[in-house]
């Protein structure tokens, strides 16, 4: 018997059969490929939430139950195990490295961490207090002009070079970024250092003086873009693909995901936790934002509570909380009261029957917020960092589609909703 979903039209009588596709994990999804050949129908899903895009063996995510894997890896494994750089060539390549494929990687991804000395001045083109977020949309996607020997699509050669290009030099990009918008000079990226600790050091240290990366706070954004690598198809990760369909080089593609990433509703809800937190301002408003959290007809939301597709707890959120932990007892300024209403705010929700009752947990934006607060990372950096980390889910993303054999340019239907046909009026008729 065949595995096909059955679709009779009842007005025409006319009738189809849909196969049906399993993956590994996850539910069915049912092939419409010739629904609209056959019957002349389209399927209608505002914001795709029924509707798989693609096939990938990259991520998965069951949020019901509060699962997250990388190529099939537990993300709790991946976070107390392994590492950053590690979990790159895993994303990429499929398989976790041998020390001998790891060391090699690691070295490529040091050998590209400089940019263009021309590449460089293309920042004194921006105003002084421009958005880092617009300033990595300009830069990263004139990477193309600089490095246009490595933006043949269909050479895997170029197609791995773009990727290491990519990863390596977001971190000097996102840092010459904050520099910029801070008036201080650009710092060269140090290759004795980790991923992580190359980018502490472009981003605070200053010719002037020494500056010694903190090892807690190495270890705790390494952990963070950890988690933060790959999250399915998402809405930067679905721009990317999108922009990948129509042959696009890789830097433009992965411009065009973080222009998706900079929406407030993606990439932006770890700075919306500690604007919320700045609201509330004192531990004794607590409940009182509580309640109006709970008023459906307040417009005040609890930020970094709850999430779209973990409908219990984010597998993240645990992992970051022991670590959020950490930071705030050794670097962050006990005299600072938003760092104390966070854990306390935390604390309440957690004991909450209204909020326990909706799952609506901590999730991995509410804890990065704060650990990136008390690194000194300012607000409008958040993001940023975000783009650094995600830049490797995105390139794994893009080189997985472009290998696909039956890739085809992205070209989504439409309801359409407005006039019928009309016959022109010319201007002196109108009224």
């Amino acid at each position: 018997m065949k595995d096909t979903l059955t679709i009779v039209d009842n007005a025409t009588g006319k009738s189809i059969e849909l196969p049906i596709r399993h993956g590994t994990l996850g539910p069915p999804a049912v092939d419409i490929g010739r629904l609209y050949h056959d019957l002349g129908y389209v399927t209608y899903d505002p914001g795709f939430i029924a509707t798989a895009s693609c096939r990938s063996a990259i991520t998965y995510i069951d949020g019901d139950i509060g699962v997250l894997l990388y190529r099939g890896y537990p993300i709790e494994q991946l976070a107390e195990k392994s590492n950053f750089l590690e979990v790159a060539h895993l994303l990429l390549y499929g398989d976790l490295a041998t020390q001998t494929q790891l060391d090699e990687f690691t070295g490529v991804i040091r050998r590209h961490t400089m940019l263009k000395e021309s590449l460089k001045s293309f920042y004194s083109g921006f105003y002084h207090d421009a958005h880092p977020m617009a300033i990595m949309v300009g830069v990263v996607g004139s990477l193309s002009a600089f490095y246009h020997d490595s933006t043949d699509i269909h050479n895997p050669q170029h197609r791995d070079i773009a990727a290491h290009r990519l990863i390596a030099k977001m971190p000097t990009i996102a840092a010459a970024s904050y520099k910029h918008s801070i008036g201080e000079p650009f710092i060269y990226p140090n290759n004795n250092l980790s991923y992580c600790g190359n980018l502490l050091h472009m981003m605070f240290s200053v010719p002037c003086e020494e500056y010694h990366v903190d090892p807690l706070a190495e270890k705790a954004l390494d952990l963070i873009f950890t988690l933060h690598a790959d999250h399915e198809q998402n809405a930067s990760t679905s721009t990317v693909r999108l922009a990948g369909s129509s042959s696009a080089n890789p830097f433009a593609c992965v411009s065009s995901g973080i222009t998706a990433l900079w929406g407030p509703a993606h990439g932006g809800a770890n700075e919306a936790v500690l604007r919320m937190l700045e609201e509330i301002g004192d531990v004794k408003n607590i409940s009182k934002y509580l309640a109006r959290a709970k008023d459906k007809k307040d417009t005040f939301r609890l930020m970094g509570f709850g999430h779209r597709v973990y409908k219990n707890h984010d597998p993240r959120a645990r992992i970051i909380r022991q670590m959020c932990h950490e930071v705030l007892q050794k670097l962050g300024n006990t005299n600072d009261p938003l760092f104390e209403l966070a854990l306390r705010l935390e604390e309440a929700a957690l004991k909450d029957d209204y909020f326990i009752a909706r799952k609506l947990y901590p999730n991995v934006d509410f804890y990065s917020g704060i650990i990136y607060k008390a690194l000194g990372i300012p607000t409008n950096m958040f993001t940023v960092m975000f783009a650094v980390a995600r830049t490797v889910g995105w390139v794994a993303q893009w080189m997985e589609m472009i290998a696909e054999p039956d890739q085809r340019i992205g070209r989504p239907r439409q309801v359409y909703d407005g006039i019928a046909t009309r016959d022109y009026v010319s201007i002196e008729k109108r009224t």
